[in-house]
């Protein structure tokens, strides 16, 4: 690779102090995947394997400041937004995307732990559907918040698809929905302007999945920053998933983090 040439991807989200998902998991999966990755940090976690003990979140005034930093020296050929539990923080975040005019917007909506706790006020989930999402290219959301985001109970494979619909309708992005929350094995459902096409992979045997849906919406980004269009961004990104789970790295005393450089050991 021409370094010169190499594409770059901003990750905005939260802090994992143990390196399994949020900014650390971001920035990991952008270098397994060949884009140089940079930072706007939303909140600083104390986490690990075993959950979460505490949150520290930014002020908008200085997540603007960060913004600012990286648009106006090294602009992003693709943009990933995981976890703003705040609404004055997504509002910062929507302005400088919109002022800045950034591309190839991927949208985590991180909003319901793995646990059903809500992570994210109703008046921030009011915001990001109504100044954020917009914005997007691509929102990715899983079962429980893709019935948040649409108001429709998802039950089975048909739902996925009404709810994907309205999605798209509602807010003009395409939507990955993420059908990994018992409503079948491990298939996605991309829905973009009419298109529906799914994405069909086994569901593989690791208990240690911390961090998943932020590395799945960072290599799609990556791959948007590489020039890859949206169904082949995806495609290659639930590819990259797989090996990282199929890894099998076994670390700390919960549901551990997946082996996001696996391909580099590989060489």
């Amino acid at each position: 690779m021409n370094c010169s040439k190499i594409k770059t991807a901003l990750t905005i989200a939260g802090s994992d102090s143990s390196g399994g998902a949020g900014i650390q998991a971001d920035l990991k999966t952008m270098l397994a995947n060949g884009v140089y990755g940079m930072s706007a940090i939303t909140a600083l976690t104390a986490q690990n394997t075993m959950g979460v003990a505490a949150i520290s979140e930014v002020t908008p005034e200085f997540l603007g400041q960060q913004l600012d930093a990286v648009f106006t020296d090294i602009f992003p050929d693709a943009v990933k937004i995981g976890m703003t539990a705040n609404g004055r923080l997504i509002e910062a975040i929507a302005e400088k995307l919109e002022f800045y005019s950034a591309r190839n917007i991927v949208v985590d909506p991180v909003m319901i732990a793995t646990s059903g706790a809500r992570l994210i006020s109703e008046n921030a989930v009011e915001t990001l559907m109504g100044k954020l999402l917009p914005l997007a290219m691509l929102v990715t959301p899983n079962i429980p918040e893709a019935e948040v985001l649409s108001g429709i109970k998802i039950t089975d494979k048909s739902d996925m698809e009404k709810a994907a619909q309205y999605i798209n309708g509602a807010y003009g992005c395409a939507v990955l929905l993420k059908g990994g929350h018992s409503i079948n094995d491990a298939n996605d459902l991309l829905y973009d302007n009419g298109e529906m096409m799914w994405f069909e992979s086994v569901r593989i045997d690791n208990p240690n999945t911390h961090g998943t849906g932020c590395t799945l919406s960072s290599a799609i980004a990556s791959n948007l920053a590489k020039g890859y269009d949206l169904k082949q961004s995806v495609q290659l990104a639930k590819e990259y998933i797989s090996g990282a789970l199929s890894a099998m790295l076994d670390l700390g005393k919960g549901s551990g983090p997946m082996h996001h450089g696996y391909l580099l050991q590989e060489k």
